[in-house]
């Protein structure tokens, strides 16, 4: 299958063409006369390029975050959410952290009853931004289920997903990027026009997402690889309900698409059951919670999870003396981070190296020409460097 999936980032808008405006005020769902999906938004990166895996060739979606940065905190330019309605889908995830993508959402749903508004968390098990695993009652197998749900009928040529086309993308990376400059969310200026809306007659919207009560919640679900497969469920089916004649098409490659998740479900499964320790240090706001619930192994990080959180100078030395005590050789560091607190520990403790690890939210200019998504990321990147971080001195 020969995606033409980043086509759309050129900034031209030709594929966006086949969307239709609404501009009105009906109820919201998905009108009668809807046409399937052609075209449509990811909210950020990774949602992005599942969907594109999904979609394949039946539809072009498009990623609005600049290559260097990440999806939460970040505030649209422009007006994006009449971007979206040209188009025929917006996926996202009905969370907190990404606000702006639930304001859009929620115009969406009230204003616009031809695009399907998809939300990828639905069902999804969260865990709270403090979350601590108490990994002796975790229970990899039973999460799994001995991976008997797996669907690995007839999807072995896993070729048909391309990601070549990543170097389509006309994004300038963000060297300068800092995640502290994204406090304020709460000034919308794309939407100053909510207030003239009436949601009082949109039963099917989740009254202002109160329902959902996720405004403590990690939003990271992606970095677990089983979680990821909840989501791309969500996705699938809401593609499907929109687009009933490619249904089949879109179930099909959303069945291919999660056995190269299994795989690399396995992976770090493997990484985690021959570990030398099971402390993994990371220099910087700790992404990876997820990982550490699916896995079993503990997460030491002196700056906690939140992006905001700033480690003081006795954090820095716990860390130190952690690093000492348990024999850890490698620091890992988030890519979208500076490493300078990484080689900080390193210089000052027995570790030795450090590895750089991606959140797998965003993209850089880099990875596209190399054609990587997010299945590339994990394996190229956190594969590796989860594998020398669990290794002793």
């Amino acid at each position: 299958m020969n995606l033409t999936r980043r086509s759309v980032l050129t900034g031209t808008g030709a594929a966006l063409a086949t969307g239709t405006l609404a501009g009105c005020l009906d109820e919201a769902g998905l009108a009668s006369g809807n046409d399937g999906i052609e075209s449509g938004y990811g909210a950020f990166f990774t949602l992005y390029d599942w969907t594109e895996q999904i979609t394949g060739d039946v539809a072009d979606f498009e990623n609005p975050i600049p290559a260097g940065e990440m999806g939460h905190g970040w505030e649209p330019e422009g007006d994006l959410t009449r971007d979206i309605a040209d188009t025929d889908a917006f996926v996202y995830l009905d969370i907190q952290e990404f606000s702006w993508a639930q304001d859009i959402a929620e115009t969406l749903e009230a204003d616009y009853d031809d695009i399907a508004v998809i939300d990828g968390l639905e069902g999804v098990d969260l865990l709270d931004w403090d979350h601590d695993s108490d990994h002796d009652d975790h229970n990899h197998d039973d999460d799994h289920d001995d991976h008997d749900d797996h669907d690995h009928d007839d999807h072995d040529d896993h070729d048909d997903h391309d990601h070549d086309d990543h170097d389509d993308h006309n994004h300038d990376d963000h060297d300068d990027h800092n995640h502290d400059d994204h406090d304020d969310h709460d000034d919308h200026d794309d939407h100053d026009d909510h207030d003239d809306h009436d949601h009082d007659d949109h039963d099917d919207h989740d009254d202002d997402h109160d329902d959902h009560d996720h405004g403590d919640a990690d939003p990271h679900v992606w970095v677990d690889p089983i979680r990821a497969k909840q989501v791309i469920d969500n996705i699938t089916e809401g593609l499907a309900d929109a687009d009933p004649d490619n249904a089949e098409t879109f179930e099909e490659n959303a069945a291919a698409y999660k056995e190269r998740l299994d795989d690399l479900d396995e992976q770090f499964q493997n990484i985690f059951d021959d570990a030398d320790h099971d402390t993994v240090v990371v220099a910087g706001h700790d992404s990876y919670q997820y990982l550490e619930d699916r896995y079993g192994f503990e997460i030491h990080t002196p700056s906690g999870v939140s992006p905001h959180d700033t480690p003081s100078a006795t954090d820095i030395a716990d860390t130190i003396e952690l690093i000492d005590d348990e024999g850890i050789d490698t620091v890992l560091y988030d890519h979208f981070d500076s490493p300078n607190l990484a080689e900080t520990i390193v210089e000052n403790s027995d570790a030795t190296t450090i590895e750089e690890i991606s959140p797998a939210e965003g993209t850089t200019t880099d990875w596209d020409e190399q054609g990587w998504g997010y299945v590339e990321q994990m394996e190229e990147l956190n594969v590796p460097a989860f594998e020398k971080a669990v290794r002793s001195q």
